[in-house]
């Protein structure tokens, strides 16, 4: 089933000197339960159109469409919260709260009561692998590999149908790369989530289940 499409979008903006359109009419459709990559050079467009996606920006031309609602007509910060969780590649946890709070966070913002929301926050962490000492631990005493599990339970409990990554492993070794990589792929493939990895590495793309390529702005899919 058809989530997430992009018609006709295009992105500019102004710099210092020229104005640079970093997204140039680009077409493209994702479905639930598909793990998807998009690669290209740096300056390419991929994180710009990531955070058009995300309703962090919006298009100059064309729509972005949330199951036939524009992103437009909706309010994006419920979009975020709700729909569509972005997870970065310098993990942003909260360095002042333990992992279970950071998951707890979308929990509470959603007015789910702090004793339902901590349970909530554990199972979350079981599910992306972390052992139960991890709940107590802050950032600072987690490994690069854990606090991406910890960014990405959070994005799991917003309870939305999409998570956009954006270079997720990019601070990790392979071993924890393989394990988030592994991660991604059972979110969409077992609980039925849209993900969507902005990446570099050819190696999480060869795992996706479709490759869109970008190149000067431009999309194209690969396979």
């Amino acid at each position: 089933m058809e989530i997430l499409r992009a018609e006709h979008v295009s992105y500019k903006y102004q710099s210092k000197y020229q104005t640079v359109e970093a997204v140039k009419d680009v077409s493209c459709a994702f479905e639930q339960g598909k793990f998807y990559a998009i690669v290209g050079e740096s300056g390419s467009g991929k994180s710009t159109f990531l955070s058009l996606l995300a309703g962090l920006d919006q298009p100059s031309e064309g729509t972005i469409y949330m199951q036939g609602e524009s992103l437009r007509d909706m309010d994006r910060d419920a979009y975020r919260l709700n729909r569509a969780s972005v997870v970065y590649q310098a993990f942003h946890l909260f360095p002042l709260l333990t992992a279970q709070e950071n998951v707890m966070l979308p929990l509470e913002f959603k007015k789910m009561r702090k004793k339902e929301a901590a349970g909530r926050a554990r199972q979350l962490l079981q599910r992306v692998g972390l052992e139960s000492r991890i709940c107590r631990q802050f950032p600072k005493m987690m490994s690069g590999g854990e606090q991406q599990r910890v960014a990405i339970a959070r994005a799991v409990a917003s309870g939305g149908e999409i998570i956009l990554a954006d270079e997720p492993t990019g601070n990790l070794d392979s071993e924890n790369e393989e394990k988030v990589v592994s991660l991604l792929k059972e979110l969409a493939h077992q609980d039925g989530y849209t993900v969507i990895v902005i990446t570099h590495n050819g190696r999480v793309a060869d795992e996706a289940d479709h490759v869109f390529r970008m190149k000067d702005g431009r999309m194209e899919q690969t396979r």
